[in-house]
């Protein structure tokens, strides 16, 4: 057994009692207004406190809905969150700790002898919130329907991090067994990308289609609405026998981009947590309320179009890099709450290791770096996000940049339009924007595999089709089938090194997430390193 699995096995993975979230599913159809991620109103709307002696959790989200509930594509911030609370995998990580623990398994996934299988057994008793029984047909088809689904030319969004499995197999109505390609010692932990939903209600697209709608998990808690001006409904889970069950009977989340709003929904009592503290505003709220910071991988990177002139010389990627002072950017944009990208992983990270380049803020160096790649007077469209981090940080960086002579011309669209319009067209070059894979994961292995594995990022967005783009995927390949932790911590530092060399999409800097809650409504709640708010195992005071 490699020490990765016997570290998972260590953790006394029987439900514990983690800090977390937990958040109320209800019932029913749906009527989701599900529209492009972007603006939204002001504040959505939610009736505060309980009522029939029924005790709630109200709160007010950063994000308005995005996308669907299906496990197998919500990519959304808001989706990923609701889904934590009605969708169980076989083991889950904990959203706060971020450590692993047993949900729908009943014991530790056990390996075969050449480590190429997997066995686990399913907790007794479970069901999903409209009572029927989970079983492990429902675990087989929900890996199968990812690994091999209806339509390959559109595979869903979770295929690319679980390329290690094979098969997945009922072995009898509680037993489900896996087929891997290689042996994977990620495998206990990974498998959580992995959310379980009833065969019945996804069979087919058509059914698949009314799911994403209308979702139906094992969770502690069911969804009863959704929609971008409504914001999120919640309700406990009769049919939940886990072990994270639901401390309150209803949950409210509004969702709003407006800070001010957020602000004011916390300081009112309308609600009692809130995410994406403006930083400005932390000071304030210290003392009254609970104020949780911690460093998240969450990072605002710059991404080049690495197959058009000058931008395919990474000469010139590297000096846009090195004309940032990322120090003074850190300090006037987030108020110091945010720390340099000296890796693509953040330093809070377990497997954090630090890269061989370090985009020191050195503009002598990056006036150097244009003249060896022939470039003079650099002008283009710099593309980015309307958010709000990158909204503060994307000034200062174009006038940094003049003073190495180079001239960007911002242009800021919601994310819908820049990855559905802007970023496809031949006339783009340069966008800085913010990008957080560890709401899935927070192993290496996972968090390169987004941006750095594929076709998605680096064919269709970022153009990367040099030398250096096929080593990368050797290297993530390499590290994922050896079993030897040393090994696999050494290739990771290759693969870091690597990008932090070639910087095809590279951080600028890794945020710190601010979440404010109200000590006296919550007990047990503690913010985040991601984005959402989570309330398993969260009960409502008073």
């Amino acid at each position: 057994m490699s020490t990765t699995d016997k570290r998972f096995e260590s953790r006394a993975l029987r439900g514990g009692a983690p800090r977390g979230g937990a958040l109320v599913a209800g019932a029913a159809v749906l009527a989701l207004g599900l529209a492009a991620c972007s603006g939204g109103p002001s504040s959505t709307n939610a009736v505060a406190g309980g009522s029939g002696g029924k005790s709630s959790i109200e709160a007010t989200l950063a994000f308005t809905l995005s996308s669907g509930f299906d496990p197998a594509n919500a990519s959304s911030a808001v989706a990923t969150a609701v889904n934590q609370h009605i969708f169980e995998g076989l083991v889950d990580l904990d959203p706060v700790t971020r450590e692993p623990y047993l949900a729908l398994a009943k014991s530790d996934p056990v390996k075969s002898a050449d480590g190429l299988g997997y066995t686990v057994t399913l907790r007794d008793g479970a069901k999903f919130s409209d009572g029927s029984p989970v079983t492990a047909e429902d675990v087989a088809w929900s890996f199968m329907r990812v690994i091999k689904p209806t339509d390959p030319t559109a595979p869903p969004l979770m295929q690319g991090f679980i390329p290690f499995i094979k098969s997945v197999t009922a072995k009898d109505a509680s037993t489900v067994e896996f087929t891997l390609k290689y042996p994977f010692a990620l495998f206990p932990e990974r498998i959580s990308v992995i959310k379980i939903v009833p065969k019945a209600k996804t069979a087919d697209a058509a059914a698949s289609k009314a799911f994403d709608n209308a979702p139906i998990g094992s969770g502690p808690f069911k969804l009863d609405s959704a929609s971008k001006e409504s914001g999120v409904k919640l309700s406990k889970n009769p049919a939940y026998n886990g072990p994270k069950p639901a401390k309150v009977d209803t949950m409210t989340w509004n969702t709003t981009t407006e800070a001010s709003a957020r602000i004011a929904d916390l300081q009112s009592g309308r609600v009692q947590a809130i995410e994406q503290v403006p930083y400005l505003n932390v000071d304030s709220l210290k003392g009254k309320y609970q104020v949780d910071v911690k460093q998240a991988f969450n990072q605002v990177f710059l991404m080049f179009n690495n197959g058009v002139k000058p931008f395919s010389d990474k000469r010139v990627r590297q000096a846009l890099h090195y004309a940032i002072d990322k120090d003074a950017v850190i300090k006037t944009a987030l108020n110091g709450y945010g720390t340099p990208a000296t890796s693509y992983l953040d330093e809070g990270n377990k497997d954090y290791q630090k890269a061989a380049t370090v985009y020191d803020y050195n503009p002598e160096k990056a006036k150097a770096l244009l003249k060896a790649a022939g470039v003079t007077n650099l002008s283009f469209e710099l593309d980015t996000t309307d958010n709000s981090v990158v909204k503060d940080v994307a000034p200062l960086v174009v006038e940094q940049w003049k003073k190495i002579g180079v001239n960007a011309k911002l242009n800021m669209v919601p994310s819908a339009a820049i990855y559905g319009d802007i970023v496809p067209k031949d006339t783009f070059r340069v966008l800085m924007a913010t990008g957080d894979p560890s709401v899935y994961g927070t192993d290496p292995d996972l968090l390169m595999r987004w941006f750095y594995y594929g076709d998605t990022w680096p064919t269709k967005r970022m153009r990367w089709d040099d030398p250096d783009r096929a080593k990368m995927a050797q290297l993530l390949d390499k590290a994922a089938q050896t079993t030897d932790e040393a090994q696999r911590k050494a290739t990771w530092k290759e693969a870091l090194d690597l990008v932090a060399d070639d910087v095809p999409l590279y951080p600028i800097l890794h945020t710190k997430v601010v979440t404010a809650s109200d000590p006296t409504k919550l007990d047990g709640f503690s913010g985040v390193a991601t984005t959402g708010l989570y309330f398993l195992g969260v009960s409502r005071k008073g």
